[in-house]
């Protein structure tokens, strides 16, 4: 979004009179004519609620804004600077001092432009990289002036400039009051001073905006200290590669770039290839690649497409290829092995490009790749990378900016979008068209859960920590060591080189994915040892295209594994109270699990008290004693709540020990309770818990009984007629909750056969169920097919209403139309599946074959698609209504989807808020609703009839004590 006016410039020369400035005197001025039009504004513009967004990065002003006080040291070209609002005559002494500015000549330190108030609040959007990818204007371009404003005061102009700019600093005056009095309540709000909330607003302001340019000052002052000290610095060895290969990268893209400035240089990257300084891109390129192949990597090898996309949305797409290019011609790597004096080095490049064939295993067809191959060194230092990488979106260390618009939100400087849309054009256009007041609800629950402040649990990091260097293996964490290839058996045998080449590969997959999640833990572990001396951090939010909230930093943050989990705590603490104690005792049989979870609040309570020494053993000695917690199905976050009980049971009065820890209250089965309550299905409710039973019912276990009912009868056939009847008696064995449980959950978010056969034969490869490959499938097959006809029998409401959603979802797609529809907060929701089109780039790489999306519609892709997503725009509803209520109550909040956390002394609160918004959200005719809407949409179109629904009483989940639990 791109001004298209006419640039407005304005030019005010004040000449020096003989006489003091501060005498009465006149300005000899050089004005334009609608000057005074002008001034009042920029006070208009200033003052205003909604300010217009302004280019201002705190690292690319221009020492002539000197009007705004900002420096001019900056790595950024001359084309990214503002331009000056006002030029001065260098002789002027005209002081601005009232704004708190300098006058010309004086400028800021960047550490005092950062946290200072400018014009109304005004925030730079600019990308990690320091650049401004929206082109905002300037403040002077941004102010419009009508012709009928310009028409009135034509005969004005003699208008003392004195009394417009005393005007003007009195109307800014007023509005810095009003905007500090603002953020100073909502700082008290959070237990922050002033001064200490500045302080964290300039810190995160730098992380924002210099952390690539602080990275590359760091190689810079190495390599210097290298050159005088005539010494290789002792630094770990990724780092070490990463400076080996930065200045001659440096010196490459330097080349270059003095090549374009001559006009000697044609190529289609050339306009884009000067953007930045040659140092930042170095880095950029070098860490942009290393974090691919860490995180979306085959190993050791990432896709050219992937790569230059990645590292051009760094800078531009078209200098992608290139940078991947020089990096390639630059990087070289030597092994640290013992050679023998009189040989030469042993030095290769670090990267080479290639091409690889990948077959498809579920069809007859294979693809070529241009890929970027690393060194086996590399892959080896990959997962030592992580400490060493620059991760712009980090958790924020100051409360996030209220979202207001699709692009105006979260973080101070990066570019932050309400919604995650992957490129569908439609999506993010409902998204922009939608009135602002329409969105405010959402916006408001995405503001409570960026409000959320957390704090690192600096024992469980330590214990991780202790874990991860000895080894692994524990817990949650993989093994840091690879599996042993097995040597080539010495036989000509065709049956066991068969066996043995089978073996092979699957170690080498199974390696493959060791050294994947090592990547993962290690960014992980980086992030946490960032942030653990904090007092405290928050984790800004958006959407994806459904509703669902999301945190947008991706590595360390609650919706993660049991690691990030067992890591993360409230960074405000309560006292755990009488109720506190009771849910803090149930939390931790819940996270033990291992079927305590599925007894009453009463059993699981006696569970925890019959453990007490097993709790205290593991909060005191956690790797020295029986480590009881390592048998909980989530033994990181076990082991922090063994922690937490443990203090508050030792001491003399338990109630008033301070707690920290989020207690998890999940849905039971949350699709399914979606669906029972749109079909107000009585038995469907009765088995996801919305009615009150004694104890919780289990879905899962009610499925896999009906499993095993269908095998035992499938086992009694004659394998002849029913070959499935082998399988059936071989399963028998095997069926239990677990093995069904994924397959359940997965049912009413659009399962397919492949996907449960896929799910199951993961769970029987587990248990080494059975040894032969081909057995295995042929067995998942079967019990994939059987699970899905016992969900089928038990469900039949759900299906029902998940085969109408799709039955309107093929009759829209079917006229080449998305289908869309508005949640119940607000949301426009438009499917993105579209028929995928091929565009060709040619770069001096390869040539990369780019995805754009279509004008055709997949319409057995929007079909399959619409239940699942629509109930989960339905659920992600139901979590942020939750969560604005819990904020208004004075609760802490956080939600992983279908699971909802607060501190023990507040769940009961939470209980009863989140059952009371469950009922408020279905007493809504929503299926009424969206027919109605296709029916708007679609006047000439037939929809089929709405599905019968039963007559089950949703007033009863208020009563319900296990419907989240």
């Amino acid at each position: 979004m791109s001004s298209c006016k006419t640039p407005l410039s304005l030019s005010i020369k004040i000449e020096q009179p003989k006489i003091p400035l501060g005498n009465s005197a006149a300005f000899v001025v050089n004005l334009p004519k609608n000057s005074p039009v002008m001034l009042r504004e920029i006070v208009k513009q200033a003052t205003s609620k909604s300010p217009t967004k302004l280019s201002l990065n705190p690292q690319s002003f221009s020492r002539t804004c000197s009007f705004l006080g900002f420096s001019q040291d900056s790595t950024f070209p001359e084309k990214f600077k503002c331009r000056p609002l006002f030029e001065l005559n260098s002789s002027s002494n005209f002081c601005f001092s009232e704004l708190g500015l300098r006058k010309f000549g004086e400028v800021f330190t960047r550490d005092e432009v950062v946290g200072r108030p400018i014009l109304s609040g005004v925030r730079s959007q600019v990308n990690a990289y320091g650049l401004c990818p929206k082109s905002y204007a300037s403040v002077a371009e941004a102010v419009a002036v009508s012709p009928t404003d310009v028409g009135e005061d034509y005969n004005n102009v003699n208008v003392s400039l004195a009394d417009e700019v005393q005007e003007l600093l009195s109307e800014v005056k007023k509005e810095d009051r009003k905007q500090y009095c603002q953020r100073w309540r909502q700082q008290s709000a959070h237990g922050m001073g002033k001064q200490k909330y500045q302080a964290l607003r300039r810190r995160q302001a730098r992380i924002e905006t210099e952390a690539w340019e602080q990275a590359a000052k760091e190689y810079k002052e190495l390599l210097m200290d290298m050159c005088e000290q005539k010494l290789a610095p002792n630094l770990p060895y990724v780092k070490s590669l990463f400076l080996g290969w930065f200045g001659p990268l440096r010196d490459k893209i330097a080349a270059e770039q003095e090549l374009i400035r001559k006009g000697k240089s044609k190529a289609g990257y050339a306009k884009y290839f000067d953007h930045l300084p040659a140092d930042m891109m170095s880095i950029i390129t070098m860490h942009k690649l290393m974090g691919l192949l860490m995180t979306g990597g085959e190993h050791g090898c990432a896709r050219v497409v992937q790569a230059a996309c990645m590292i051009g949305d760094a800078i531009e797409q078209e200098v992608g290829s290139r940078l991947i290019e020089l990096l390639l011609q630059t990087a070289y790597i030597q092994p640290p092995v013992d050679q023998l004096a009189d040989s030469p080095p042993d030095i290769r490049p670090a990267f080479i490009h290639t091409c690889i064939t990948v077959r498809k295993e579920t069809k007859n067809f294979s693809r070529r790749y241009g890929v970027i191959q690393c060194d086996p060194l590399i892959i080896k230092g990959l997962e030592r990378t992580a400490r060493h990488m620059v991760i712009p979106y980090m958790p924020m260390l100051v409360p996030p900016v209220k979202w207001t618009g699709y692009d105006r939100g979260a973080h101070l400087y990066l570019p932050s979008y309400v919604m995650r849309t992957h490129g569908a054009r439609q999506q993010s256009e409902a998204v922009k068209r939608a009135p602002r007041k329409q969105l405010e609800p959402v916006f408001e629950a995405l503001d409570t859960l960026g409000s959320t402040k957390w704090r690192v649990n600096k024992r469980v990091l330590g214990i991780i920590d202790r874990i991860w260097a000895s080894g692994g293996c524990l817990g949650d964490l993989v093994d840091r060591n690879d599996i042993h290839l097995p040597e080539q058996p010495d036989t000509e045998d065709e049956a066991l080189l068969k066996k043995w080449k089978w073996k092979v590969q699957s170690i080498k997959k199974e390696n493959r994915e060791r050294h994947s999640q090592r990547c993962d833990i290690e960014l992980k572990l980086a992030v946490a040892r960032r942030m653990k001396e904090e007092e405290g951090f928050f984790y800004p939010h958006n959407l994806d295209f459904r509703g669902r909230a999301y945190p947008m930093h991706p590595h360390l943050n609650h919706l993660g594994s049991d690691i990030c989990r067992g890591i993360l705590e409230f960074a405000e603490g309560r006292p755990l109270g009488k109720l506190g104690l009771h849910w803090l005792k149930i939390h931790l049989a819940n996270l033990f699990a291992n079927g305590v979870d599925k007894l009453s609040h009463e059993g699981r309570i006696s569970f925890v008290e019959n453990h007490l020494d097993d709790i205290f053993d593991s909060a005191d000695r956690p790797l020295e004693g029986k480590c009881w917690w390592l048998k909980a199905e989530d033994p990181f976050q076990c082991l922090a709540a063994c922690i937490n009980l443990s203090e508050a049971l030792r001491s003399p009065s338990p109630e008033t020990t301070i707690s920290h820890i989020p207690v998890h209250q999940d849905g039971s089965c949350n699709g399914l309770q979606h669906y029972a309550a749109l079909g107000r299905d009585k038995l469907g409710a009765t088995t996801v818990n919305l009615v009150a039973g004694e104890k919780p019912g289990d879905v899962y276990s009610g499925i896999a009984a009906r499993v095993l009912e269908i095998m035992k009868s499938d086992a009694l056939k004659d394998p002849a007629v029913f070959p499935d009847a082998l399988h059936a008696r071989a399963l028998i064995s095997q069926v239990d909750r677990k093995l069904v449980k994924q397959t359940v959950m997965t049912s009413v978010y659009g399962v397919t056969y492949v996907g449960a056969r896929d799910q199951i034969k993961r769970r029987l490869k587990e248990r080494d169920a059975i040894a032969d490959d081909a057995e295995l499938f042929s067995a998942a097959c079967y019990a994939a097919k059987t699970t899905l006809t016992a969900l089928g029998q038990m469900f039949e409401a759900a299906r029902s209403i998940m085969s109408w959603l799709g039955d309107c979802a093929k009759i829209i797609a079917s006229e080449n139309q998305p289908v869309q529809w508005t949640t119940p907060l607000g949301l426009p929701v438009v499917q993105p599946y579209r028929k995928v089109g091929r565009h060709l780039v040619k770069t001096s790489l390869q040539i990369l074959t780019l995805q754009r999306e279509t004008e055709k519609i997949m319409v057995k892709r929007q079909r399959t698609a619409f239940p699942p997503n629509f109930v989960h725009s339905l659920d992600g509803s139901h979590m942020m209504m939750t969560a604005v209520a819990c904020k208004k109550a004075g609760l802490n909040f956080a939600g992983v989807h279908d699971s909802y956390w607060t501190h023990a002394c507040d769940v009961d609160k939470m209980n009863r808020i989140l059952r009371e918004k469950f009922v408020e959200l279905y007493d809504a005719p929503i299926l009424e609703n969206l027919l109605k809407s296709f029916e708007e949409s679609f006047p000439s179109l037939s929809f089929p009839p709405l599905p019968e629904r039963g007559d089950f009483d949703l007033r009863d989940v208020l009563d319900s004590p296990y419907f989240f639990n």
